[in-house]
């Protein structure tokens, strides 16, 4: 018996990273997925990859800043599979990058829609459809980035993803009376594409690596478990939560 058998999931930014990760993983543990990014030629190379490992998968490819786009991901749920349990809303960007002086605010606005507003309009779409089944469990990715400690040049992205943990905290407190929970990762640096654009170089990697309590940054695989556990049953009883998934970054001074 797989964690999630027969439930039904979401998960953005499916296409690489943590996303991918935990499309693979969620298969193996007995869900029935729509996976979505904007590549389409990757998502069908994960949805094939899931098929021949015996799982279920639809790929949907399209840009989830777009509310048709999270509104197709819901409809190809319920339409292929029946309804939706859970939604891992993983997709961002790191978005504008710089001093905030130098950041134009088309660049800001853009940062916040990739990381913030999608986030949103994915949860806006989802919660109608959990509230069918009478139970539900929307996950978002978030980062240590901005809730916890501030990086220079990194304003957008830090104040879209500390958003998605007050967005989360109000949907978990809207929607606990109905049986849905809503929770947020705060991942630690991952060695993901999109961590890679941050610390591009050796030295950069190093210091990275060394920011965190178990001097590594993590694997996709390990945030990705993460977010199985809030997706099961096992955490039946956690809400609201902002959980670091870090390697200790949040607490260490060495």
């Amino acid at each position: 018996m797989g964690q999630l058998d027969g439930k039904v999931v979401i998960i953005t930014g499916a296409s690489s990273g943590i996303g991918r990760a935990a499309a693979m993983l969620f298969a193996q543990e007995g869900a029935k997925l729509v996976i979505n990014a904007r590549r389409q030629a990757e998502l069908d190379e994960l949805a094939k990859a899931i098929t021949q490992q015996h799982g279920e998968a639809v790929a949907v490819a399209g840009d989830i800043t777009e509310e048709e786009t999270a509104a197709r991901l819901v409809d190809t749920a319920v339409t292929c599979f029946g309804g939706l349990d859970v939604a891992f809303n993983n997709a961002g960007a790191l978005g504008a990058m710089g001093p905030v002086q130098s950041i134009s605010q088309s660049g800001w606005h853009d940062t916040l829609n990739a990381n913030l507003s999608s986030a949103f309009l994915c949860a806006k779409y989802q919660i109608p459809a959990m509230q069918q089944r009478g139970k539900g469990a929307l996950i978002f990715t978030s980062t240590f980035v901005g809730h916890h400690i501030g990086f220079p040049g990194m304003a957008a992205y830090a104040a879209a993803k500390a958003g998605i943990v007050g967005l989360t905290r109000v949907l978990a407190a809207e929607l606990g009376p109905v049986g849905i929970r809503a929770n947020a990762i705060l991942a630690g640096g991952t060695d993901t594409p999109m961590g890679q654009a941050v610390a591009n170089t050796p030295e950069a990697k190093a210091f990275v690596a060394g920011l965190h309590a178990l001097k590594r940054m993590a694997r996709p695989e390990e945030i990705a478990q993460a977010a199985l556990y809030l997706a099961s049953d096992a955490s039946s009883f956690i809400t609201g939560a902002a959980m670091a998934v870090d390697g200790g970054v949040t607490i260490t001074r060495t």
